[in-house]
């Protein structure tokens, strides 16, 4: 009898302990599914391509593999920094827009996302030192911007919206210095266009998030003027961006396969921007903006790889 209690005992302790290994388990993958979140990895993402897509126009070819992943993870790690202070500087204003947040939810402490940021930025430094000189200063004064961005500038509305555009503007640039042609007239163009369609979606973006922005007296144009004002400013610039897109074609950059490619994309952008306007809710509204985000980027990268290859 005192055999099988014993026994009985043992087995309840073993379920006792493999429920709490379970338990911190199921814990550990929640905050590492936090720190995913944290880093919006589809952004940092985009921002990688747009380097690659800088190094592509510049050589009008592809570039070796090296060249091809130090740009990506330039880009990629520069603007993971930017998102994860981002929620770091803006952790009460999502607790009134967005509070599934890993930090608003409480889910993610603001010390382990200070230090995930500060892994992240290093790694990216370190592989600026791999490109060159200029790679690690554009680094270093663009993730000051970003910092300043979140910390202060973002307060400022359409002047911190100025800042966050030029910082995803520089990554085409930079393409084209990884590989050691800068300023080519190619990639100072698409430059513009990604500066425009970036301001646009910025602008967008502040529209949605106006209840949380004046808890943080955010002087952001949809504030000032209004929500719908601020998407009629926003697809505005998209235009702008397709007017300009056509511009390699008419200077004999790019041939038919690009104009093709890129008129698609277009129709694609000016589409979302007007379903943008019409959305009625937040969460329809940031659909839309996720969606022309990423359209827009496939549309530009197969734009030119397709300038490339036919």
């Amino acid at each position: 009898m005192k055999l099988e209690t014993s026994s009985h005992l043992g087995l309840v302790g073993i379920s006792g302990r493999s429920a709490t290994i379970s338990s911190g388990a199921m814990l550990n993958y929640k905050k590492i599914k936090g720190l995913i979140e944290l880093l919006r990895p589809e952004l940092p993402f985009a921002a990688g391509v747009c380097v690659i897509i800088g190094e592509i126009i510049a050589l009008d070819g592809f570039p070796p593999f090296p060249e091809l992943f130090l740009g990506f993870i330039w880009g990629f790690f520069l603007s993971g920094s930017a998102m994860i202070l981002n929620d770091v500087f803006d952790v009460e204003v999502d607790r009134v827009n967005v509070p599934t947040r890993p930090l608003a939810s409480g889910l993610i402490s603001t010390r382990t996302a200070v230090g995930f940021a500060i892994i992240v930025t290093l790694i990216g430094l370190v592989a600026s030192f791999f490109i060159d000189k200029l790679a690690v200063l554009l680094y270093v004064i663009f993730w000051i911007i970003g910092f300043s961005y979140n910390w202060k500038l973002k307060e400022r509305g359409f002047f911190g919206n100025l800042f966050v555009s030029s910082s995803v503007a520089i990554t085409i640039i930079l393409g084209s210095i990884v590989v050691d042609k800068p300023w080519n007239r190619a990639v100072v163009i698409f430059s513009m266009m990604v500066f425009l369609f970036s301001l646009g979606e910025e602008i967008a973006a502040d529209a949605m998030d106006v209840k949380g922005d004046k808890k943080r007296n955010i002087r952001s144009i949809p504030i000032l003027i209004g929500r719908k004002n601020a998407l009629y400013i926003s697809f505005s610039l998209f235009f702008i961006e397709v007017v300009l897109s056509f511009l390699p074609v008419i200077l004999g950059l790019f041939g038919i396969s690009y104009l093709i490619a890129i008129s698609l994309t277009d129709i694609l952008v000016l589409f979302l921007g007007v379903e943008l306007i019409r959305s009625q809710t937040i969460k329809t509204g940031l659909s839309y903006i996720r969606k022309l985000y990423l359209g827009a980027l496939s549309g530009m990268f197969l734009s030119i790889i397709s300038a490339i290859i036919i």
